[in-house]
């Protein structure tokens, strides 16, 4: 059996808190965002500052990967949403963002490649990582060719299935196909039980939101639910170990 790659830890998380319990159980990136149950959207600009001065303060870099995404649903934009995107991506270079992490299709369910390339340079050099609008594409691995063509470091991906667990195969023929020109993460319902094989099928990442829910006060009228999503440090410290283990 060959031996496993290096493989990364990124946790999405939602707040500073979340950003302080990657930083301290070990996580190699965050992916931060809003409405992990929207799928994720992109954070506030004083989220993104308070999360790039966080890792500064633990002296880490590659750390903080920001979700630039400016709607919940499809991944086809209109023109003002890509200028939104293409906005809020050079806000996170500017505030000092390791990464952004983009997607966008086109109307017959393909790569955007022009938003792409724009998204590719409005980050100016950062980390690019094409979210999972990438498992809703009826032919992943010439996606993945166009994906490196067009400058993405990264692929989120499930492997096309509900699971990333149940998509190994599919992350296997991946990484085979790129071999390395593309990293390919596994996400998508991660649990830490699932690392070891994840990794068997040769990823260079998982990426977990390692969410657990608590009450908060009583929300009023207009509120919405008083229940809210903390990044569970025993799950990441748990991930983080998981991989440690595979490495060695």
């Amino acid at each position: 059996m060959p031996e496993p790659r290096l493989t990364a830890v990124e946790i999405a998380v939602q707040d500073v808190a979340g950003v302080r319990v990657a930083l301290a159980e070990g996580a190699d990136r965050v992916e931060l965002c809003v409405a992990l149950g929207l799928g994720g959207l992109t954070p506030s600009a004083g989220l993104v500052r308070a999360a790039v001065e966080e890792a500064r303060e633990e002296g880490r870099t590659g750390f903080v990967h920001v979700l630039v995404r400016p709607r919940g649903g499809g991944f086809v934009y209109d023109s003002d949403e890509l200028a939104t995107v293409a906005a809020d991506i050079r806000f996170a270079r500017e505030a000092g963002a390791d990464g952004v992490v983009i997607g966008a299709l086109d109307e017959a369910g393909r790569i955007d490649r022009e938003a792409v390339a724009r998204f590719v340079a409005e980050a100016g050099g950062l980390d690019v990582t094409f979210h999972r609008a990438f498992d809703t594409l009826p032919d992943p691995l010439g996606a993945a060719d166009a994906l490196v063509e067009l400058g993405v470091a990264r692929v989120l991906t499930s492997g096309g299935a509900a699971r990333s667990i149940d998509g190994a195969d599919g992350l296997r023929a991946l990484a085979q196909r790129v071999d390395g020109r593309l990293q390919v993460m596994a996400g998508g319902g991660v649990r830490v039980e699932d690392i070891h094989a994840l990794i068997a099928a040769g990823v260079d990442a998982v990426h977990l939101s390692a969410r657990e829910t608590v009450s908060g006060a009583p929300s009023g009228p207009g509120g919405g639910d008083a229940a809210y999503d903390i990044t569970d440090p025993i799950t990441v410290r748990a991930a983080v170990a998981a991989v440690r283990d595979a490495r060695s």
